[in-house]
């Protein structure tokens, strides 16, 4: 490209196409040295300051606008990053660099070129979309060009409008009619345009017993204009569709093209479809679109050029009503927005074109063909083979669902039924579109809502083709990943039902329904002091469901866990993701159910151990006390003077056990040590009740996750070291029941009462906690939440 800069004359354009490339390369090298560099930022690019009085040079400033462009990435890693926009876009990029330097020239040679620009794309777009002997208007907002052909219907209709004005329209109320799948936004941002009231549109319901949803319905929309014509209105304007904003259906517009005949209506279309005039091969419904007396188009997503203008075409004799209505204009400036496009159509030529929109709708038929052969997938426009538009859900009719969804047409379903069967499958349709978008950025997918069919995913190659370079190995990669999604998506949908039974009927547990949840269901856990009236957030359930979440992470299973809150109150829930066909329900369920009461409960003890312990140790004093008032009755006076009582200790000394007192902290209960020190072996007291765990958390053969069924429809090998397996379990655990009673035999022959160790003689009163023996030396210690205090009273204090 250098050496081609150096053959123009003048220096001004070829420094400013050198400028241009340099700073695009600028750009785009620092974008990927951001990206390696692990997005670091600079200070100026985050805190605005003072407008330096010296300036600052090009790679300063250049410096500056990537910083503000990839400056947060490292904050927002999902952010779609900005795509190399290739040769033709710096040719759409150096159209307003250019557009700028043109407009100092002296005013005849401005007018010239910009009249012969005008012209020559005028020109080439009608003949490449087929529309002959038309007008071109160039506008930035791609609703603009529609609103400015309603100014021109309005004058054209109303001849006095430019005297009279708005008392024209009071006496015979102009009427808009739009298609209830037009999209969003568009009447209204007319009506603010035009200055007109709401009553002026009227909306135009689609097809409901024959023919696609998303058509408009002609017969009726004959019916509405005899209707306004008899109430003194004047039908004036006709939007119809060339590929819809939401499916890409096309409207009959030959059908309507002769009704705006017959009523002196005016016809604008607009529409993806719009770019298939281009290719050879058209079909008949948009080929209609060549005779409508407007269209409007977006050749910069189509051609993958960046900050072009979309073009509204149009045909009419009066120049002076196109001015009126700001069509046309004298200023050179409104010339000069055709310059971008101007540039690109030349750098692509005839073929750059064509080949560019016959790619994108190759790409789409390529997947529309595919999911045909895809179980559970549903495409929406079938019956249109020439839509560059494929729009699919995952659709599934469970075996044992109600039959009345089977036998009683949508229309006729009672709400509560429609949405049953649709929040089914919608949650499940967002799902799988984000997975798609992550797994295939390349296909541009849009996740979008249909009020008729629900969720669905978008694949309009024809809008992000030309920009993210979709190929075909593209497109099969998606198929690929669909394929790869349904075992998962179908399983979750038949676990549903088998989810919600287990829960209600498991105590404890309540189930949640969420429509917005893409897993197999949403469970809270209502602890012991939960308010079911309230709907505001609960502390304690917050911490035993953060608890619950934790310990089910640690199982390290398939399944996806998170808590947040309910979806119509405040209260913490548990939300299980998506599941596999061999997942264990059952299994599942009780494991929560245990978990959540385990944590409750150990909860519950560490807050209530305090004054617990408090309250133990007080009574154990008392009763302490109470024994040493008894020993002393027992032993004598005599006994306790220091010279004398060690005297008839060593004649006659006094064969006496330790006597303290044993705290459970579990069960509550104070219990004398006396077992302690006569048999050597830690007594069980009041023993707690088990944790509770599910019945169904049984032994896994090795590698198995938790949560899975086992597989029995395995080889006979498979089966045969799974038995031996158990057998060999089996036979681990009564040789360690053997061992085990062995111990306790040898023990019980060891432990018999005797005189206590000379060693206790000073002690004095210890808080002592544990057994003093292993837990092997008597079959209740060792026992889950047997934890004691033992306080013990000395012997012979005096010697």
């Amino acid at each position: 490209m250098d050496a081609s800069l150096e053959k123009i004359a003048d220096p001004t354009l070829a420094e400013m196409g050198k400028n241009l490339k340099e700073a695009m390369k600028m750009l785009e090298d620092s974008q990927r040295r951001t990206e390696e560099e692990n997005g670091k930022k600079l200070i100026s690019g985050d805190i605005p300051g003072p407008l330096q009085g010296s300036g600052q040079d090009m790679v300063s400033i250049l410096q500056l606008v990537q910083n503000l462009m990839h400056g947060d990435e490292d904050e927002e890693p999902q952010s779609p990053r900005i795509q190399n926009i290739g040769e033709q876009g710096h040719m759409a990029l150096l159209g307003h660099s250019l557009g700028a330097y043109i407009s100092t020239l002296d005013k005849e040679k401005l007018r010239k070129l910009t009249t012969r620009i005008l012209s020559d794309t005028t020109l080439w777009l009608c003949r490449i979309f087929r529309y002959e002997n038309g007008c071109a208007y160039f506008h930035e907002e791609e609703r603009e060009g529609l609103a400015k052909i309603c100014r021109l219907a309005i004058h054209s209709r109303y001849e006095d409008f430019v005297v009279d004005g708005f008392n024209v329209l009071y006496n015979k109320k102009p009427v808009i009619y739009l298609s209830a799948a037009a999209r969003p936004g568009l009447g209204q941002y007319l009506c603010n345009q035009l200055g007109l009231p709401f009553p002026c549109l009227c909306r135009v319901p689609c097809n409901t017993m024959f023919g696609s949803q998303h058509q408009m319905d002609v017969a009726f929309l004959e019916k509405m204009i005899k209707d306004d014509i008899e109430r003194g209105r004047l039908p004036l304007l006709l939007v119809a569709n060339a590929g819809t904003a939401a499916v890409g259906h096309t409207d009959k517009i030959g059908r309507l093209k002769e009704l705006c005949e017959q009523y002196g209506i005016w016809l604008h279309v607009e529409g993806v479809n719009l770019a298939t005039l281009a290719l050879g091969y058209v079909s008949s419904s948009v080929l209609a679109a060549t005779k409508c007396d407007s269209m409007t188009m977006t050749p910069g997503p189509w051609l993958g050029l960046p900050a072009v203008p979309a073009v509204t075409l149009y045909k009419h004799d009066d120049p002076a009503l196109t001015l009126v209505a700001g069509l046309t204009s004298n200023k050179p400036a409104d010339k000069l927005r055709a310059l971008p496009l101007w540039l690109s159509l030349q750098y692509l030529g005839l073929d750059g074109i064509v080949e560019r929109i016959k790619h994108a709708c190759q790409l789409s038929q390529r997947l529309q063909e595919s999911l045909k052969k895809v179980n559970y997938i549903k495409i929406l426009v079938e019956d249109e083979l020439s839509s560059p538009v494929v729009v699919f859900r995952f659709f599934q009719e469970l075996p044992d669902s109600d039959p009345v969804f089977k036998a009683v047409p949508v229309a006729t379903m009672t709400p509560s039924a429609i949405g049953r069967e649709r929040h089914s499958c919608d949650a499940l349709n967002r799902w799988l579109g984000e997975q798609l978008k992550q797994l295939v950025p390349a296909s541009g997918l849009t996740v979008m809502d249909l009020e008729a069919e629900g969720t669905c995913v978008r694949f309009s190659p024809l809008m992000t083709a030309a920009v993210l370079g979709t190929r075909g190995e593209d497109v099969d990669q998606l198929v690929a990943c669909i394929e790869s999604k349904l075992p998962v998506l179908s399983s979750t949908l038949q676990l549903r039902e088998e989810f919600k039974q287990e829960v209600e009927a498991t105590a404890g547990l309540l189930y949640v329904d969420d429509p917005n949840w893409p897993g197999i269901g949403v469970v809270r856990y209502e602890h012991a002091n939960d308010d079911k009236s309230s709907l505001k957030s609960d502390p304690e359930g917050e911490k035993i469901h953060a608890g619950l979440l934790k310990k089910l992470n640690e199982l390290e299973s398939d399944l996806t866990f998170k808590i947040g809150p309910e979806y119509k109150s405040m209260k913490s829930c548990l939300y299980v993701g998506m599941a596999s066909e061999d997942m264990d329900v059952a299994e599942l369920v009780e494991t929560i159910a245990a978990t959540a009461r385990e944590i409750e409960e150990n909860s519950r003890l560490l807050e209530n151990m305090t004054e617990v312990v408090r309250k133990g140790i007080q009574e154990a004093q008392v009763e302490l006390q109470k024994a040493n008032e008894e020993r002393l009755l027992e032993e004598g006076v005599l006994r306790q003077i220091p010279v004398v009582g060690s005297v008839l200790n060593w004649f006659s000394p006094v064969q006496a056990l330790q006597k303290g007192r044993t705290f459970n902290l579990t069960a509550g209960s104070l219990e004398s040590t006396e077992p302690i020190y006569v048999y050597k072996a830690q007594g069980a007291g009041v023993t707690p009740p088990p944790t509770p765990s599910g019945s169904r958390t049984k032994q896994r053969l090795p590698g198995q996750k938790p949560f899975k069924r086992s597989l029995r429809g395995s080889d006979a090998l498979s089966e045969t070291s799974s038995a031996s397996h158990i057998e060999d379990l089996e036979k681990v655990e009564r040789l360690s029941g053997g061992l085990e009673q062995i111990t306790l035999e040898a023990s019980s022959t060891e432990g018999h009462p005797g005189a206590p160790s000379p060693q206790h003689d000073n002690q004095s009163e210890a808080f002592q906690k544990g057994a003093p023996h292993p837990e092997d030396d008597h079959p209740q210690m060792g026992k889950p939440g047997s934890r004691d205090l033992r306080l013990t009273q000395p012997v012979n204090s005096h010697l």
